[in-house]
């Protein structure tokens, strides 16, 4: 098998890739809703004589394609699906026509990508062993790929290695960024309630005063980072929803407020301790006051942790798509969270950006003016397929 060297020569592949692209992009599909996505992947992926599995996790889609030379392994190339709940304002002709709803991170054009790869690979399947093409629903905030794994992903599909990639907006077109160990964060809410008994604005003294509490703790929180937190690790806490009383009764002295928030962290060890310090901190702010605090800390996604084979072989199919000055191997670690994670607890793998362009002032994803750029698609495809060549073929 060959390694792609020249994206220009994907031209082909790239045209119905866009056109597959921009229309997944008109009709978006959020969290285990993604029934006409799924349908235009299974299509696709059968049209191309690969054979396809559907229903894994409701609409997860999970297309498997032998090479021609006699091989042990296989390996999992792994696109999102979904979409977000977000209101589109990009104002291009193939903007979403679903109120409410965009492709606002690039799960279209990861789709899309991961389908030119699979043309490519069924057209010059020269290669020894297994190629599992897993298209997930629901990574944004549901737990996708969680629930593939639990209805048997890799026991029905047994993958030696997993990978995935993702856009990253800012960074310049063809460029990739990975490194070997935590990438991304584990993504955890927490929340406190604050109780006390309220009453009367006018007699505070005949009350708790929950509002207390939750002063005290607002200013006292972040010193879990500064004082609680190893200074050479990384973690966040921020608080993103408060509640207690009624607006139309600002004389009543709330008997309960509700604080919530996000943690983030890329160590079990300080995920650990995050959790219990916000009950520590929340407990000893109310009783202060002469109130009672009950937290509770749910552990959403994990840390997103590249094992370093893997990391090494996707170096060198990155490179061998844009060259070495264009592949960051030791990137900074990121602040978000990916459901990937859940992946690689299961199987040895790794995890990298591709640069979206246009620039550091590009629309971020998550955003209603975001775009996935089109002009990044053959390098996706090269990736997929340099990866596979680097894996699957003992010629390379």
């Amino acid at each position: 098998m060959v390694l792609v060297e020249d994206v220009r020569g994907l031209k082909s592949l790239v045209d119905i890739a866009v056109d597959l692209r921009r229309d997944i992009h008109m009709h978006p599909e959020t969290a285990f809703e993604e029934k006409r996505t799924a349908g235009l992947v299974a299509d696709r992926l059968r049209e191309l004589g690969i054979t396809v599995h559907t229903g894994l996790a409701g609409t997860g889609v999970v297309g498997v394609l032998e090479g021609l030379k006699p091989g042990t392994r296989t390996i999992g190339l792994r696109a999102d699906m979904d979409a977000l709940f977000i209101q589109e304002d990009t104002g291009l002709p193939y903007q979403s026509i679903i109120d409410g709803k965009m492709h606002a991170c690039g799960h279209d054009g990861h789709t899309a990508m991961l389908l030119g790869a699979a043309e490519y690979l069924a057209k010059r399947n020269d290669f020894s062993g297994v190629v599992v093409f897993i298209f997930q629903p629901a990574e944004e905030s549901e737990g996708g790929a969680r629930e593939m794994i639990k209805e048997g992903l890799f026991q029905r599909f047994p993958c030696d290695a997993i990978y995935g990639m993702h856009n990253m907006p800012g960074m310049p077109a063809g460029h990739f960024a990975i490194k070997h160990g935590p990438l991304f964060a584990a993504g955890d809410t927490w929340q406190v309630v604050f109780e006390g008994t309220g009453g009367h604005g006018a007699f505070p003294d005949r009350s708790t005063d929950p509002s207390a509490a939750l002063g005290a703790f607002l200013s006292s929180y972040q010193h879990i980072i500064s004082r609680r937190i190893p200074a050479r690790e990384a973690a966040i806490l921020r608080i993103g929803f408060i509640e207690g009383g009624n607006f139309s009764s600002p004389n009543i002295i709330p008997s309960e407020i509700l604080v919530r928030g996000t943690a983030r962290s890329y160590t079990a060890q300080i995920r650990d301790r995050l959790e219990k310090n916000l009950d520590d901190v929340a407990r000893s702010c109310a009783a202060v006051f002469g109130c009672t605090a009950r937290s509770k800390y749910q552990r959403r996604y994990p840390p997103l942790i590249n094992h370093a084979i893997q990391t090494e072989i996707a170096i060198q199919a990155a490179r061998s798509v844009a060259g070495s000055t264009v592949v960051d191997a030791d990137t900074s670690i990121q602040g978000g969270s990916e459901d990937f994670a859940f992946m690689l607890e299961e199987r040895p793998g790794a995890y990298i950006l591709m640069g979206n362009g246009d620039g550091p002032d590009a629309p971020f994803v998550h955003t209603p003016k975001y775009d996935f750029n089109d002009d990044v698609i053959p390098h996706g495809i090269a990736y997929w397929v340099n990866l596979v060549a680097e894996e699957l073929d003992e010629s390379v």
